[in-house]
């Protein structure tokens, strides 16, 4: 679903929160003021003098920090994921799907979008149930209704329906579709755990693909498309990823446009189910009031029997290997701000810039560098934050890298006004350029950054039903084994690695340069294509 921004902050949030190791930018705020008093030191010292404090004596070793969930993996491929937090009655069951816009050629642009619409319509499952209930006593009524023809003959297959006069328990679900995953999830109590799990099997494994259902969905999602594009910031985006990504823009945009999604098909649906929807690219996950061996058994009951695909989908049609940038490219958005927006976002200039980064699998090492690194520039008392925010150059401004298996860009966002665009550019660059410099932030930020990580996480995990999109997100990108030792991998991020991953990402790196501007901010900023690429194209 599109983000509608309605605040020059909420903005900066929007934009940033998918840089930012899919944290939100308001979340590590709250986080750094809450621990301010004793994690993050906020006295006025000078790096030197921090980097070479007393010797203090030795502290007792640090306690792994590790998220304890628990999976196991079926015979069928599925993989099955379990956090178990019994303090309130309440569980989040989720399916996790390795498709998203990675696996898009342009005939298939923002189809895995418009699958996710279509797996919440009526299943054949729901179908059998409701012509069931319509035929007691009217066995011959069934025989005129071609959709119960059609249910009536997978029954076999499907079993018994009557789980389904508990589904108004399973009443809050939603899904959603990025760049390497869509998931879709359920929230219910915990006595109606195998409603769920068994809601989302009859789902996924035997949809009806319904005519008018389709066409509806597909007017749904186009109008989506509109407002996302009618949002200057969305645009903004788009764009980014256009330039950033320019031989295969559509495996970075999961949004898809009015053409594509337009003149899709049933056809294709079930070409993406045949695909992609097979045991052995999914995950289930489950957080909340349920033990794993309980979960591990109704996954086997019900979804055991879900036949695996033969060869593995990113075997048989394998990702495509994006291209370096070949040059540095700057691009002037001029957009007149929408009334709506309010009088202050028409005043500013929106400003990012984007690399390439690592992709999990190539180069693991620097995305836990990157991380680690993005969160050390995201401290309010860090040089970045005073050279660019506190001096007044900018609004606000953020260096991210968003993990992803395909290639996860490098976004720096800032918000500053016209007047001071070309020095908040200028400034940017000059921070840039001293980013290995020994001196460029202390040890004491860089283990403040760590921790500020874990915290964030301890804080999502005290809200179950968000936690398992966290889960969902991480097996898809990067693998559960990857994520199982991520904290304990960025405990051990040394400086050294973090300049290995500006050298190797950042540093003398091709780059894009996009600004948007209303036509009065863009004259007064007086931006040139230079400004945006730090003066080397």
């Amino acid at each position: 679903s599109s983000n509608e921004v309605e605040t020059l902050i909420e903005l900066a949030i929007f934009c940033l929160r998918s840089f930012l190791v899919r944290r939100t930018f308001l979340s590590f705020l709250a986080v750094i003021s809450i621990l301010s008093g004793s994690v993050l030191a906020q006295t006025v010292k000078t790096a030197e003098s921090k980097n070479k404090a007393a010797p203090t004596a030795a502290a007792a070793p640090r306690q792994v920090y590790a998220v304890p969930f628990v999976n196991k993996t079926l015979p069928n491929g599925l993989e099955v994921i379990v956090l178990q937090d019994s303090s309130v009655p309440i569980v989040t069951v989720e399916l996790a799907v390795r498709n998203g816009s990675f696996t898009e050629s342009p005939e298939f642009h923002g189809l895995s979008h418009l699958y996710e619409h279509m797996f919440f319509k009526p299943n054949v499952a729901a179908q059998l149930y409701e012509c069931e209930k319509a035929g007691v006593g009217r066995p011959f009524a069934l025989a005129s209704n071609p959709v119960c023809t059609r249910a009536m003959s997978m029954k076999s297959k499907i079993g018994d329906t009557s789980y389904l006069r508990n589904a108004g328990q399973v009443s809050l679900y939603n899904g959603t579709t990025r760049e390497e995953i869509v998931n879709y999830y359920f929230n219910t109590t915990s006595p109606f755990l195998a409603t769920a799990i068994r809601i989302i099997n009859d789902s996924v494994r035997y949809p009806s693909f319904d005519e008018e259902d389709f066409e509806a969905e597909k007017r749904v999602v186009i109008g989506e498309i509109d407002r996302h594009e009618a949002n200057p910031y969305g645009y903004l985006d788009l764009t980014m990823k256009q330039k950033l990504f320019f031989k295969y823009p559509t495996r970075k945009d999961p949004k898809g446009t009015r053409e594509s999604v337009g003149t899709s098909t049933i056809e294709k649906m079930r070409l993406i189910q045949s695909r992609y929807y097979v045991p052995n690219n999914s995950a289930l996950i489950v957080t909340g009031d349920a033990k794993p061996d309980e979960v591990f058994k109704l996954a086997e009951q019900i979804m055991g029997g879900w036949e695996r695909r033969p060869v593995d989908p990113f075997k048989e049609f394998p990702l495509v290997e994006h291209p370096p940038l070949p040059k540095s490219e700057a691009v002037i958005i001029e957009k007149a701000a929408d009334a709506s927006e309010g009088s202050e976002q028409g005043q500013n200039v929106f400003i990012e810039l984007g690399w390439h980064g690592p992709s999990i699998g190539k180069d693991d090492a620097a995305t836990y560098a990157a991380d680690v690194f993005s969160y050390i520039l995201s401290q309010p008392n860090s040089r970045f934050q005073r050279k660019l925010v506190d001096s007044g150059l900018s609004a606000s401004a953020g260096l991210g890298y968003y993990t992803q298996r395909n290639v996860g860009p490098i976004n720096l966002l800032m918000v500053t006004r016209p007047e001071n665009a070309k020095k908040a550019l200028a400034a940017v660059y000059s921070e840039i350029s001293q980013f290995t410099q020994p001196d460029y932030f202390t040890d004491e930020e860089l283990e403040s950054a760590k921790t500020i990580l874990e915290s964030n996480d301890l804080f999502e995990r005290e809200k179950a039903s968000e936690y398992a999109h966290t889960l969902g997100f991480w097996w898809s990108s990067t693998g559960i084994d990857y994520f199982r030792g991520y904290h304990a991998k960025l405990r051990a991020v040394t400086r050294a690695d973090i300049n290995r991953y500006i050298k190797t990402y950042i540093h003398g790196k091709n780059r894009v340069g996009i600004a948007l501007a209303s036509p009065e901010a863009k004259k007064a900023a007086n931006l040139t294509e230079q400004d945006l690429v730090g003066g080397v194209q």
